[in-house]
């Protein structure tokens, strides 16, 4: 079996493969199709132009399997600041054995990523997924747990007046990261982003945003809105004080008119779980967040001094 960085030319191919893992899913319930959609995690295949790994398996010109990891810095060239990746892809053909393939792959990307420098690598899984068991053969170990949460007509109370509420801005992101490392366990946020710089550099889209100050910031909420074809995406981070986020829940689904939307909460996050399955959330799956260093680090060797006779 060979192991090598994926050209163009082997794209066509990588494209098929993970069309016909999707039709694996075609019997499995409305609710997993549609997390298929919209997750973030092992479903989208990046162009190579993009900031992306790509390794593939092949044996006799035969493609087996790729694995995909990303990050904030070009393709085959990461930035040198660049500590961590994200896995997005771990695919194996319908001819090949998992067992076999997926292994060398993971492997081979978490070799490669050493070599460019990234410290550690991340992924999420869901949690009764056979993948879950492989990555942690591998050395992933899991450091949170999230819930993903859907409602196809989400029922919120009246829109409540929010002391404090108001539109968030770019100023206001040291505020912001100051109460993520409230909120969030120190490993977690350790990991994570340790640094203000590193957080910034994780944060994806944000939609439209507010955050309650008084004082000091309590909450903050985006609203990434959907399309006919996907759900709007809510995020939130508050302080863990129930009638706070009911008022957050309530104030957020206002403005989505019932029209389906899903989040992604950790393990920490139960008032705001609570506060969503109270007004029609359910839970689609439990996916484990997972990570690894891909550079290990030996205790140095205790050099006692000893007495020397001539």
């Amino acid at each position: 079996m060979r192991l090598r960085t994926a050209s163009l030319l082997d794209l066509g191919r990588i494209e098929q493969m993970h069309r016909d893992a999707e039709e694996r899913f075609a019997s499995e319930a409305p609710t997993v199709r549609l997390w298929a959609l919209v997750s973030q995690t092992l479903t989208a295949i990046l162009p190579l132009a993009q900031e992306s790994l790509l390794y593939v398996a092949e044996e006799d010109g035969q493609l087996l399997g790729f694995v995909q990891a990303s990050g904030s810095g070009p393709a085959r060239s990461l930035s040198s600041r660049l500590s961590s990746l994200q896995v997005l892809n771990v695919c194996v053909g319908k001819d090949a054995h998992v067992d076999e393939v997926a292994p060398r792959l993971i492997d081979h990307l978490v070799r490669k990523a050493g070599e460019l420098g990234v410290h550690r690598l991340f992924v999420r899984v869901p949690l009764d997924d056979p993948l879950t068991a492989l990555f942690r053969l591998r050395g992933f170990r899991q450091f949170a747990t999230e819930s993903v949460l859907f409602a196809e007509a989400p029922q919120g109370g009246a829109d409540p007046a929010i002391p404090g509420l108001h539109h968030f801005h770019s100023r206001e992101d040291r505020a912001l990261y100051s109460l993520y490392r409230r909120v969030t366990p120190i490993h977690v946020a350790q990991l994570e982003a340790p640094t203000y710089r590193a957080w910034r550099a994780a944060r994806g889209e944000v939609g439209d945003q507010e955050a309650v100050d008084r004082g000091e910031l309590l909450a903050w909420t985006s609203v990434v809105r959907g399309s006919q074809t996907r759900p709007h995406r809510l995020s939130f981070l508050l302080r863990p004080e129930r009638e706070l986020a009911e008022q957050l829940a309530d104030h957020v689904l206002a403005s989505c008119t019932g029209e389906p939307a899903w989040t992604s909460l950790r393990h920490y996050d139960g008032h705001m779980i609570d506060a969503l399955r109270g007004r029609g959330f359910t839970i689609l799956l439990s996916q484990g967040l997972l990570v690894r260093d891909t550079t290990l680090t030996e205790p140095l060797v205790d050099k006692t001094l000893v007495p020397s006779f001539g």
